[in-house]
């Protein structure tokens, strides 16, 4: 496996590698590393050439991307190529995404919340824009417990299927969840019909007792034990948020559509939700 690991030489981006170290078989690990010498901030006008600040730039990425690779060593993993790229962080990071074939690419995150988030990130606008699975890591933790989530869809029995090739799992505490969305909240007259209520419910609980199961199925036939099941009731994105919560999550799978940038600003994904508020690492899956 050949990942890609963003870096900017800051404590998050670094806490960001050692979770993923936690997941991996590290002599099947290959990571490349890319720092980003990000002259985006200056004006359009302005003129680079080669001068004490640019040498400053470039002296500074050559000494990132050196201690990068001591932390990648120090991990039991395997470095591949060491990139070094001028332009802008996301742009810089999508251009090597494109050249090369990887399996993920690794992003610290802030964690910011609220207007903060319109303001843009760069593990955010990558994780938006990638077709690879896309970890997001917020805080150093555990790497102990795992949550998988599903909604019944072939989109995640083929997210949890490439998450168990891809990951170690032979030590941890698997959960996993799926959300029925309470039918009070829906605006319809029918929320009116005590019959129509329980016959929604009635549903829901086969589906989701199907979803549950099927996924179960998975993790029996790859002889991976499964700590928990538990089907939650509410909002699905604030009700696997909860539950990560209360578990003390490390790590939650998730499944995601690919879409157009207009869709994916119009449409607030139970993916998207989850990343930008679960205290928790994320492993995003398209």
């Amino acid at each position: 496996m050949r990942v890609l690991f963003c870096t900017d030489g800051s404590k998050i981006s670094y806490g960001a590698l050692k979770n993923f170290s936690k997941w991996v078989k590290h002599d099947e690990t290959i990571v490349d590393i890319i720092c980003v010498i990000d002259w985006s901030f200056l004006p359009d006008n302005t003129i680079i050439e080669e001068s004490g600040f640019v040498t400053s730039c470039r002296n500074n990425a050559d000494c990132i991307l050196k201690n990068a690779e001591a932390e990648i060593n120090s991990l039991g993993l395997n470095t591949g190529e060491k990139i070094k790229h001028c332009g802008a962080a996301v742009e810089s990071i999508l251009e090597q995404l494109g050249e090369k074939e990887y399996d993920a690419v690794i992003l610290g995150s802030h964690g910011k919340k609220g207007i903060q988030i319109w303001l843009g990130s760069v593990s955010r606008e990558v994780m938006e824009a990638v077709e690879i699975p896309a970890f997001i890591s917020k805080h150093e933790n555990t790497g102990k417990n795992i949550l998988f989530t599903t909604d019944g869809t072939d989109i995640s029995f083929d997210t949890a299927e490439k998450a168990i090739k891809m990951l170690d799992l032979s030590d941890k505490n698997i959960y996993i969840c799926t959300v029925e969305e309470n039918p009070d909240l829906l605006f319809l007259e029918g929320t009116l019909d005590a019959n129509w209520m329980m016959a929604i419910r009635t549903q829901q609980q086969i589906y989701s007792d199907s979803a549950i199961k099927t996924l179960l199925a998975l993790f029996e036939k790859n002889n991976i034990p499964v700590k928990q099941t538990q089907i939650l009731e509410g909002v699905p994105a604030k009700g696997i948020i909860n539950f990560a919560g209360e578990k003390e999550i490390d790590l939650v799978i998730l499944g995601a559509k690919t879409k157009t940038k207009m869709r994916s600003f119009l449409l607030d994904s139970v993916s998207k939700r989850v990343v930008e508020n679960v205290k928790s690492d994320a492993f995003v899956f398209r």
